[in-house]
């Protein structure tokens, strides 16, 4: 469990953050923000690209972010969208979050009004894939 406190700052994040997205096609602005085991939060928005779908998701660049920043580990997400709908992580991000979450870190997916459910990565990936650690 996180402090509502980092919560908030989470969630912030994310809601900043959707608003730089690039979504000339969609128009669909998604905004992501993860925490990292350092406390440090880097948050991402989706980018599209005329070479449809070739562009990347949220989540996909808040992860980046947090493996630039030399971070290997998430300890919560916040997933921000428009509308009334709950838009969790795509199949894709669910596996990348499970490369960097274990199965009970939450995702708290939202709208800018707030959030509206949390999962763990475990429930939206029940079965992910992994690789054998190698010595």
């Amino acid at each position: 469990m996180i402090p509502d406190a980092t919560l908030a700052a989470l969630f912030a994040a994310a809601v900043a953050a959707r608003e730089n997205a690039h979504a000339p096609y969609s128009r669909f602005h998604v905004g992501a923000a993860v925490l990292s085991e350092s406390g440090a939060i880097h948050a991402g928005c989706n980018v599209e690209v005329a070479s449809f779908p070739e562009g990347w998701c949220a989540e996909t660049t808040a992860i980046g972010k947090l493996v630039s920043a030399g971070e290997k580990s998430i300890r919560a997400v916040v997933v921000v969208a428009e509308g009334d709908r709950l838009t969790t992580p795509c199949g894709g991000c669910r596996q990348r979050l499970a490369e960097f979450a274990a199965p009970d870190t939450p995702v708290h997916v939202g709208g800018p009004d707030g959030i509206r459910r949390v999962f763990t990565v475990g429930e939206l990936l029940p079965a992910s894939f992994e690789l054998e650690e190698q010595p």
